[in-house]
């Protein structure tokens, strides 16, 4: 008997690496075949992710010549390379601007772009990456941030709702009174509470679905301008109540 419910398992477990591999195999292709894959290689950015920055920019003109902009989980930093050509200068001498790139990943370097690897999620990183922008207020946040998704889809919803947040309270934090945050977001559970927050913290918002980005992909973007002074004031009561109740 139990050497007949060991082999079930087994038998159960090949079917399941099986359709893994049929799974990764029809990934593959459709990645192989993805036109905006062959864009990418065409134009020499590091992944597809920069024409959905750039389909996003075209409606709504988030990136100007001067602006100081923190994107947020930039590796591998096609995001970065689109920010970068938006501020070049005529001539290529560097950029009008300023941008500093964020991950817990390495990010191989990009001209003008000062890159921090860390866990967006420790006070330690922040600190730094404070400390990068020298006390100066930003025009724009950006975040393709994504968690390492476990399948499991309430864990991986509430995952990308608490990344979601930290990008929210940083932006009110640091945002000019006219910047703009523009933040990935997952359909599903959680994703309406998100829309509520940006919602009690921007004086405008919308929803943005690129085209770039898979028509079968549960991801959208949430675009927050101008935060909202309660908002402001809310984070600032806030960190006071924490700092009061530090030992």
């Amino acid at each position: 008997m139990w050497a007949a419910e060991r082999l079930a398992r087994k038998q159960v477990g090949r079917r399941g690496m099986s359709k893994r591999k049929k799974l990764s195999r029809a990934w593959l292709a459709r990645h192989i075949d993805d036109p905006y894959v062959k864009l990418a290689q065409k134009h020499g950015y590091r992944s597809r992710a920069a024409f959905k920055l750039i389909e996003i920019d075209a409606q709504d003109r988030l990136i100007r010549p001067g602006i100081a902009v923190v994107d947020l989980g930039s590796a591998p930093g096609a995001w970065s390379q689109v920010l970068r050509e938006r501020l070049a200068r005529p001539g290529g001498a560097g950029i009008d601007g300023r941008i500093v790139a964020l991950d817990l990943l390495p990010m191989e370097p990009i001209p003008d772009v000062t890159f921090l690897q860390g866990d967006f999620r420790e006070e330690e990183t922040l600190h730094r990456l404070e400390a990068a922008l020298g006390g100066a207020k930003l025009d724009l946040v950006v975040s393709d941030m994504a968690p390492n998704l476990s399948g499991i889809a309430s864990a991986d919803a509430a995952r990308m709702a608490d990344l979601a947040e930290l990008a929210v309270a940083f932006a009110v934090a640091h945002l000019k009174p006219d910047g703009a945050l523009l933040v990935k977001c997952f359909h599903g559970s959680g994703y309406s509470q998100v829309v509520e927050l940006f919602k009690r913290s921007f004086v405008r918002v919308a929803v943005r679905k690129p085209k770039a980005s898979r028509g079968a992909s549960a991801e959208t973007y949430l675009l927050g301008r101008s935060p909202k002074a309660s908002a402001r004031a809310a984070l600032g009561a806030e960190q006071g109540a924490a700092a009061w109740d530090e030992p």
